[in-house]
């Protein structure tokens, strides 16, 4: 089987027995895509006849694109994600990216919303038109349980558990978890369930949770505008978006002394490296704090 055969094997692979993600399986497939045109240019379709050699000179041409080193290292990961499925198979006999090292990156801290602009943003929805209730359920549901905004907006109504007061959202990889939600958040879902959804158009038949006016479920870039409409209509000055909400969510339960493994759970990470860099805002805050009363600071 050539290069080509290969991949198409990998990525159906990756469809049918890992269950990726639609978006991630496009990644893949752009990051191997790349690879193929380099490999077609040095004369090489036989996987057993790649080398380290290649794939060195696959990044640096990446790089002299203009590649960030963010992307060049995804992209690093799905090539070697590729070749261990082909030492698997036997049809090679060594990783050629072994010898490869991945780019060194500079861990960038998430930006959060502060305790002061949370409580602005909670309280910007009005409370006396069905669409101010709706908003504010979902803004207090995604802080209240660090949601992703696709996860909130395909969440079923059958996925919110009123009475134990969880929701069990589908995530990535088809991965479904169990995180509680506040008392807060429950009574503004109460609200909107009972008395706005109820005789929403859609609502005998959608099963989604958040119905727009049209009687169909959510949309991501419609909670994002809404989020964003509200944020300056309060005077958060600072660019926010969905996933800001969820840093949030994350940072303020660290930094109330939640357990990280917790918080790993409740936010959907498979690697708790991923989790840990939110330690990171959490001490800043209390080294501001340290800085700013310690007389010996």
């Amino acid at each position: 089987m050539d290069l080509h055969g290969w991949i198409d094997t990998y990525l159906d692979h990756l469809r049918v027995e890992r269950a990726l993600a639609k978006n991630t399986l496009e990644a893949y497939s752009r990051d191997l895509g790349d690879l193929v045109k380099h490999l077609d240019d040095a004369a090489v379709d036989d996987v057993r006849r790649i080398e380290s050699t290649h794939m060195l000179e696959f990044l640096v041409k990446s790089a002299e694109r203009g590649l960030s080193a963010r992307s060049s290292s995804r992209q690093l990961s799905a090539i070697r994600g590729f070749f261990k499925f082909l030492v698997r198979e036997r049809a090679v006999e060594t990783d050629p990216t072994e010898l490869v090292d991945r780019p060194k990156l500079a861990r960038k801290l998430p930006r959060t919303l502060s305790y002061e602009e949370v409580e602005r943003l909670l309280a910007a929805p009005p409370s006396d038109t069905a669409r101010g209730i709706r908003d504010s359920a979902m803004i207090h549901l995604m802080y209240a349980s660090g949601l992703r905004v696709s996860e909130l907006c395909t969440l079923k109504l059958g996925e919110l558990d009123r009475k134990v007061g969880t929701v069990s959202p589908l995530g990535k990889g088809t991965k479904r978890r169990i995180i509680p939600v506040g008392q807060v958040a429950l009574e503004r879902l109460d609200i909107y369930i009972d008395l706005v959804r109820v005789h929403a158009k859609g609502a005998a038949t959608e099963p989604h949770l958040f119905l727009s006016p049209r009687g169909k479920r959510f949309t991501r870039q419609g909670f994002w505008k809404l989020l964003k409409a509200y944020a300056k209509g309060c005077g958060i000055r600072t660019p926010i978006s969905p996933h800001k909400l969820r840093h949030s969510f994350a940072t303020h339960l660290l930094r109330g002394g939640a357990d990280l493994r917790a918080v790993q759970a409740m936010l959907g990470h498979a690697d708790l490296g991923t989790t840990e860099i939110y330690t990171r805002v959490a001490v800043d805050h209390i080294r501001t704090a340290y800085d700013r009363a310690h007389p010996r600071a």
